[in-house]
């Protein structure tokens, strides 16, 4: 089954389940009440897809052919913030107990209704926009575009423009946030420091001079002579290149007002 898209999208839904007839139920389900839906029948797609697209929840079925769903959720929540919903035909409480704390943000046991798991959904993705989106933002970036680079901030993922996963650390990757967020604007030193949000831990001061030099390393064609972070004598530094960006809704409000009785939804069993 192939992605299902609809325009306007309340957020990106990767679905992960064996089973053909749920992922097709559930996909147009929540297509029809305005997600965009990407199903995957195994942790070796699910992975692809994380690698290749801004996914802002995944719903994962723990009881996959020859795979452990809960080990693909510890591998998930180790390299992302992803919410995570199980759904599952394991009811057994040791299972629920044990998704819940590798991180999952909920769990959802078969039969259970696609209503019941709209709504859910509905429920993590506020919770998740809520917490993180800035006072006065009205969206969350999920992925910056620049000079071909792309810098996913779920994932921590920084794809070169040749497709290759470039590592990046904690601060380096604080800084590129800092600088994508402001283009084209000198930003100093304490500016850095505090957008960048690592004042009291991986930066400060002048060794922020050595974290800008590592980071063109990675992503200047020519570190010494640079093209992206430009320095502006006595003044910082700059980003020059245009920036891109791929946003998620932080308005769960218009979820809400949509008619919890578009389509009878169907009752979904385990296998």
């Amino acid at each position: 089954m192939q992605e299902i898209l609809r325009s306007n999208s309340l957020g990106h839904v990767l679905l992960v389940d064996d089973d053909a007839v749920t992922r097709e139920q559930v996909s147009h389900y929540l297509a029809l009440n305005d997600f965009r839906v990407t199903p995957a029948e195994n942790g070796r797609r699910m992975m692809q897809v994380l690698d290749d697209e801004p996914i802002d929840l995944v719903a994962l079925e723990l009881k996959l052919r020859g795979e452990d769903g809960l080990q693909l959720a510890r591998q998930l929540r180790k390299t992302s913030r992803i919410p995570i919903i199980i759904v599952t035909s394991r009811a057994e409480e040791a299972d629920r107990v044990m998704g819940l704390e590798l991180g999952a943000d909920d769990y959802i046991t078969k039969p259970f209704s696609t209503r019941e798991l709209l709504a859910r959904i509905r429920a993590v993705m506020r919770r998740y926009q809520t917490s993180e989106r800035p006072p006065d933002s009205n969206h969350t970036v999920r992925v910056y575009h620049f000079a071909g680079w792309t810098l996913n901030v779920p994932l921590h993922t920084l794809k070169s423009p040749a497709g290759e996963r470039v590592p990046i650390t904690n601060g380096e990757f604080g800084l590129l946030v800092a600088f994508l967020g402001r283009p084209q604007r000198i930003l100093s030193r304490d500016l850095l420091l505090e957008f960048s949000r690592l004042r009291s831990t991986e930066v400060y001061d002048r060794s922020i001079d050595v974290q800008i030099l590592r980071l063109r390393r990675k992503i200047e064609a020519n570190p010494s002579k640079p093209e992206l972070i430009k320095t502006e004598r006595g003044l910082g530094y700059r980003f020059c290149a245009s920036v891109a960006t791929v946003h998620s809704s932080s308005k769960p409000d218009i979820a809400t007002r949509r008619s919890w009785h578009r389509n009878a939804p169907a009752l979904l069993h385990g296998t």
